[in-house]
């Protein structure tokens, strides 16, 4: 005979359950059960997510929609509806956050540290900010030799007006580990800040990313 998840009491029933106490609450088992919806003969949605999940969640989600879907019991609709809730999840996890981060010199300055200061060549980008100085997209747009980056400042003019940009930060790295800027440096900023003005875009920041260390034009007055 059948068993079916109704035939539980309904304080065991992983769907009433989530509704009553929280999804917190459910076993990974019971979980893909609600996704599942129904078992098979002689197993009832709860013991057919058991199976699934011998080798864990991580093994589940590695399998392919054809594999899943070849899985007893499974089929094409059920196995969808698993793919789906595992990709969802993962959008959450590397989405962006529902609210735009505000520009911090530091916390930027850091978070660039840890990304840019392994660079054998220079590498130039920029974050573009919104009227309240939050970002609102963050782009690589250089890469250049293991000690210059020939830069266009029209190309980041382009950017900025594309992303509707009311401000602009500017980053580079220099693989010398030295995060000083250079004279050179100094006369790009200059002319990068001119040409923004143009198109009525503030010029927020330029920082120089070393090894250990970030430089901030801003913060040091030159800007």
């Amino acid at each position: 005979m059948r068993e079916v998840i109704a035939d539980l009491p309904t304080d065991d029933r992983p769907r009433e359950r989530l509704l009553t106490h929280g999804a917190e609450t459910l076993s990974d088992a019971e979980l893909i059960a609600i996704l599942l919806g129904s078992g098979v003969p002689g197993k009832n949605a709860i013991q057919l997510a058991r199976e699934m999940l011998q080798d864990g969640f991580a093994s589940l989600r590695r399998r392919d929609p054809v594999q899943l879907a070849q899985m007893k019991g499974v089929g094409p609709a059920k196995a969808s509806r698993i793919l789906a809730a595992f990709e969802v999840g993962r959008r959450l996890a590397c989405g962006e956050p529902d609210e735009l981060p505000l520009y911090d010199p530091e916390s930027f300055g850091r978070a660039l540290v840890n990304s840019y200061a392994h660079h054998v060549q220079e590498r130039l980008g920029a974050a573009f900010l919104d009227s309240r100085q939050r970002v609102i997209k963050q782009r690589e747009i250089y890469v250049g030799t293991i000690n210059h980056a020939a830069v266009s400042t029209r190309d980041v003019v382009r950017f900025a007006l594309e992303e509707n940009a009311c401000a602009v930060v500017m980053y580079h790295n220099h693989p010398s580990g030295d995060p000083s800027p250079s004279a050179e440096d100094l006369m790009f900023t200059r002319k990068m800040g001119e040409s923004l003005r143009l198109c009525d875009i503030d010029l927020a920041d330029h920082i120089v990313i070393g090894a250990h260390r970030f430089y901030s034009m801003r913060q040091r007055g030159q800007i």
